[in-house]
């Protein structure tokens, strides 16, 4: 994964209205929550100051909201802009996307589509190509539409078939926390510093997870070798597409 400077867009919505905010649209909105100035938000940017009226012009007529508020001095000074409480809150979430893609930096990215909400038991479904993922129930988001989850490759757990490991009865969903236990076949493994990246193929979709080097002896993994991974839906960090 990368953050918000290597090009990261985002998609924002207020209100059914939505703008695409990218690297330097980002930006903008840091600097001028951090200098209080457009004149200056715009040099850090490294764009011109009328390319920045124009930048904040098009994010608020296509959001219909005030994302800045100029003040203007008197004759002492104290002039200056600030971002209006809904362009903190553009900022705010932006960096909070971007907190998560940080932390999951090395994470399956997978495509997804919600087919089944249960507000009474609090989960979703989300089905990826033939598999089927439980996860938290994010209000923001209903039936039918498409998601992207990112699930890091760390926090995949790898046991072995039933007849082989008595793990897989205590990962049951019935008997756990854990609600995600799938079953596939092993298709890569690559030693990437200290640990195993091993990529399983579950229903047709590949997901990735890094194991120690001794759990790859303990597990006698090898190429075409049939193992369940397990993670827990608390795991999986949701953006709507």
């Amino acid at each position: 994964m990368t953050d918000v400077t290597a090009g990261v867009e985002y998609n924002i919505n207020v209100d059914g209205n939505s703008f695409l905010l990218n690297e330097k649209k980002f930006k903008l909105l840091t600097y001028i929550n951090e200098t209080e100035s457009i004149t200056e938000a715009a040099k850090l940017t490294k764009i011109s100051y009328r390319t920045a009226l124009n930048y904040i012009d098009k994010m608020e007529t296509s959001l219909d909201i005030a994302v800045v508020s100029t003040r203007k001095g008197g004759s002492g000074g104290g002039g200056g802009t600030k971002l209006t409480a809904e362009g903190l809150q553009i900022l705010k979430e932006c960096k909070k996307i971007n907190a998560i893609m940080e932390l999951h930096r090395e994470t399956n990215e997978l495509e997804a589509e919600i087919i089944n909400i249960d507000a009474e038991k609090g989960d979703m479904t989300l089905k990826i190509k033939d598999l089927e993922l439980t996860i938290p129930l994010n209000k923001q988001y209903a039936v039918g539409d498409k998601i992207l989850a990112l699930i890091s490759y760390d926090n995949i757990s790898i046991t072995l078939r039933p007849h082989k490991s008595s793990l897989y009865k205590a990962l049951q969903p019935q008997n756990s926390s854990i609600r995600n236990v799938l079953e596939g076949t092993v298709t890569e493994l690559k030693l990437k510093d200290e640990t195993v990246r091993v990529r399983i193929n579950v229903s047709g979709v590949d997901i990735y997870a890094d194991i120690t080097l001794s759990a790859l002896k303990d597990l006698n993994l090898e190429l075409g070798k049939e193992v369940f991974i397990s993670f827990k839906a608390l795991s999986i960090a949701t953006l709507k597409l």
